[in-house]
């Protein structure tokens, strides 16, 4: 009998010896603090937009999973399935929103300004409004996106075109204000019409004379800082003021001043990039 009650004792303080004594002891033991660890490290992975629903959905597979007795690379593989297909919906319903944003912005002219204004902000709104796993709000990463879409579909190549995007964009994650939009789409589809300009300029300029292209160059130079203004639209009024008869007297004097000097050429290319360079300079942000 007291061999018996000795054994009782014994187990009793063995089971009472295997219970965790603190929080952190408890969370080691039943393994939480591995799960929330590989939770949290998949939701760094994939970035979701919605961590919350990210998290619901991950823990409901794993729970599934261990009721099924599936192992872990079988949940993981559906799990990325998953992924996959969530962000293919919002890739497609994005380019949805762009396309019928871009169609608002090109239904008026920027010199229509009321007209184009009020597109903007319609566009803005289109662009705002949550989607598939994606909160309410411009974010950096679509708003970039339409600027890209906007000299592209201006006929700006993207090497052009890069370092406008690049001093305009917004971090992926930022919130964009409407001003800033209004500005750098106006900003854009100015640029547009500015290298259009640039390349008519250039194809009047024949053959490709170095020193007739930096005439031109010059002039365009000349009138952009004779605006004195951050509106973007007075950038390509500065240029239309550049009558055939301003460009001939540039042309002329820039010809008798180069009188004996052995001639160069100039190729498209290189017009462009330093007439696109000309106009990026004096683009200046929205604070």
């Amino acid at each position: 009998m007291a061999n018996a009650l000795q054994s009782g004792a014994a187990a009793v303080t063995d089971s009472r010896s295997s219970k965790p004594d603190t929080d952190t002891e408890f969370l080691t033991q039943v393994g939480a603090g591995a799960v929330l660890r590989g939770a949290l490290l998949k939701l760094l992975e994939v970035r979701s937009e919605d961590p919350i629903g990210f998290l619901a959905d991950h823990f409901g597979n794993l729970a599934q999973s261990l009721e099924n007795g599936d192992s872990g690379s079988a949940v993981e593989g559906d799990q990325k399935k998953k992924q996959h297909q969530q962000q293919a919906l919002q890739a497609s319903e994005e380019q949805n929103q762009h396309a019928r944003a871009l169609w608002h912005l090109t239904q008026a002219h920027h010199s229509q300004r009321s007209a184009f204004n009020n597109n903007v902000a319609v566009a803005f709104s289109l662009l705002s409004r949550g989607g598939r796993k994606r909160k309410p709000g411009l974010k950096g990463r679509m708003y970039t996106e339409l600027l890209r879409r906007v000299c592209r579909d201006g006929g700006v190549a993207e090497p052009v075109s890069a370092p406008l995007i690049k001093k305009l964009h917004c971090q992926d994650h930022e919130a964009v204000p409407f001003d800033l939009f209004r500005h750098a789409v106006l900003t854009c589809f100015v640029f547009a019409d500015f290298m259009r300009k640039s390349r008519s300029l250039f194809e009047a300029v024949s053959p490709s004379d170095g020193i007739l292209c930096r005439a031109v160059l010059g002039s365009l130079r000349d009138a952009l800082e004779t605006t004195g203004c951050s509106d973007p639209a007075r950038y390509l009024e500065a240029s239309a003021k550049l009558t055939p008869g301003r460009l001939a007297q540039a042309m002329d004097r820039a010809q008798t001043l180069a009188s004996g000097t052995p001639s160069t050429l100039m190729g498209q290319e290189e017009f462009i990039e330093e007439a696109s360079a000309l106009f990026i300079s004096r683009v200046k942000l929205v604070s």
